[in-house]
């Protein structure tokens, strides 16, 4: 038997749970998380989130800061929308509890690469915990808001799932990871906040909860998609056998961070006027460049010369990380290499957050806004997840009432349990390691067609699979891994030029003409 809210919202992080509290003031809100609202990315974020709140600084540097590190690909009316709500959304935050960072009574604004002047706002190196850690907090204690943890979606209803001749999304069909059933709910209006797809990649900054699932789901629906060839690599991961995914904050090197050879010889003003304080893209691939070159196995990120108090009252969580692996860096350098960081394309949306799918909304990672063009600019996407969410919200209050139709079961009278999952397992690996190797930080058209061609080896495998046998949370994502990755290579197929994000031996020049790359389903 389906159940029913007036808003489905899919995914608990930063886009989700704000979202849920304001639609919660005037409707019912379901909010279903792969595992507990405290695990999402939003949660990993360390930076800070950007916004104009200094007298200094103006509404036109921010957007200025945006489209260069966007490489001009960047949407300037969303560009504008969010940055102009930028002051708004830290304030509702601030109204939330969030306890940002303050020195000497104000507070306190960090400097990121590709920021020209102090803008972000932060909780020490922890931000995207503390912010999470009070919105959770709100959302399990609202009446209004049901949450489901532990539940992960499988497939979008849509209108030609159910036979009918309008174009709408009604809910989704979930798995509950506990008892192994699916269930079905139903929704006026769905909001997908899933965030990125990092766990494509065999390193990444993300948890394991990235794996492109509302962006896999809007796609098989009929939405469009977007510059998925633009994945951001972080370009400084801590490199170590027991640091899993651990990310070295941009705000290092925004406090002074230096990064070096391991001769301690500084190399980044070789490669930019900006050096150590250039945009993700241009330091990810300078990193690469000089391991590739000189077969290392990382570089160091080195702020020893800093106080160590300063070190101790700005980057306490990294510091005491790096402590416990025996690496003190009021001393001593941080080994870090790039990884898989952040999606800036996604589902096409508009600045009410809405897909070309009436009823289902996309907001944070898993949405092309049209803000972060070619690259994200640094402590860009938390005030996105809050702009947009407020957005997707508002456009939802306003909707017209609709008949709801009834919503048929999942069906698994045709399947068995599967004879061996040893193929997931290897499905997984062989995907995450041919994405790194072909589609990474520097691309070639072969590679990308090798990656293509294993692509639809793989899709053949893991369908068939997918039809023949009970579904379970991990097929669930290496499906939904599938269908992203070949989002990424047929974008970057298309991609005639270097821009941004996205570089090419091929084509190693800029276009004058800045296009994105859409993709539309054939219907």
């Amino acid at each position: 038997m389906a159940s029913y809210f007036d808003v489905l919202v899919i995914g608990g992080g930063l886009a989700g749970q704000s979202a849920a509290l304001r639609l919660a003031k005037h409707c019912k809100v379901g909010l279903i998380s792969k595992r507990s609202l405290e695990d999402s990315a939003s949660g990993w974020a360390q930076g800070g989130i950007a916004a104009v709140l200094d007298d200094q600084d103006t509404i036109e540097a921010h957007i200025k800061d945006t489209l260069t590190a966007g490489a001009f690909l960047n949407d300037l009316p969303a560009t504008r929308f969010v940055v102009e709500n930028g002051r708004r959304a830290i304030e509702w935050l601030i109204d939330q509890g969030v306890p940002f960072s303050r020195e000497s009574g104000n507070y306190h604004l960090t400097r990121e690469g590709g920021h020209s002047t102090r803008r972000v706002i932060h909780v020490a190196d922890t931000t995207g915990l503390a912010v999470q850690q009070v919105l959770t907090a709100k959302v399990r204690q609202n009446p209004n808001i049901t949450v489901l943890e532990q539940h992960i979606a499988v497939d979008l209803i849509t209108s030609s799932k159910l036979g009918l001749n309008d174009k709408r999304c009604y809910g989704a069909y979930v798995l509950n990871n506990d008892t192994g059933d699916i269930i079905t709910i139903g929704a006026k209006n769905t909001l997908i906040a899933t965030g990125g797809a990092g766990k494509v990649y065999l390193y990444t900054t993300n948890p394991d909860t990235s794996t492109g699932d509302g962006i896999a789901m809007a796609w098989r629906a009929g939405c469009s998609i977007a510059n998925m060839e633009f994945i951001q690599f972080h370009p400084t991961c801590l490199y170590h056998p027991q640091a899993k995914s651990f990310l070295i904050s941009e705000a290092v090197r925004g406090e002074g961070g230096l990064l070096r050879l391991p001769d301690g010889t500084r190399f980044m003003p070789e490669h930019d006027s900006r050096a150590e304080l250039a945009p993700r893209d241009v330091v990810a691939r300078a990193i690469d460049f000089e391991m590739k070159k000189r077969g290392l196995d990382c570089v160091y990120l080195d702020i020893s010369h800093r106080p160590a108090d300063f070190l101790h009252a700005h980057f306490p969580n990294i510091l005491a990380r790096c402590l416990e692996l025996g690496i003190d860096i009021t001393q001593q350098p941080i080994p870090v290499v790039p990884a898989a960081h952040y999606t800036c394309g996604g589902v096409v949306t508009d600045l009410r957050a809405r897909t070309n799918l009436p009823g289902l909304y996309v907001a944070g990672e898993a949405a092309c806004t049209g803000l972060h063009g070619a690259n994200r600019l640094a402590s860009n996407s938390l005030l996105e997840c809050i702009v947009f969410a407020e957005a997707a919200a508002n456009d939802m209050l306003h909707q017209t009432p609709i008949e709801f139709p009834e919503l048929p079961d999942w069906d698994e009278s045709r399947v068995t349990d599967p004879d061996e999952e040893i193929v997931i397992a290897h499905n997984w690996d062989e995907l995450r390691r041919f994405m790194w190797d072909y589609v990474g930080i520097v691309r070639t058209t072969k590679r990308l067609q090798r990656a293509q061609h294993r692509i639809r080896l793989l899709t053949k495998e893991i369908n068939e699979f997918y039809s023949n046998f009970r579904i379970s949370h991990d097929l669930i994502e290496l499906r939904n891994l599938v269908v992203t990755a070949d989002l990424i290579v047929r974008c970057a197929l298309q991609r005639k030029e270097s821009r941004g994000l996205h570089f090419s031996r091929d084509y190693p020049e800029t276009l004058k003409a800045a296009k994105n790359s859409v993709i539309r389903r054939r219907s």
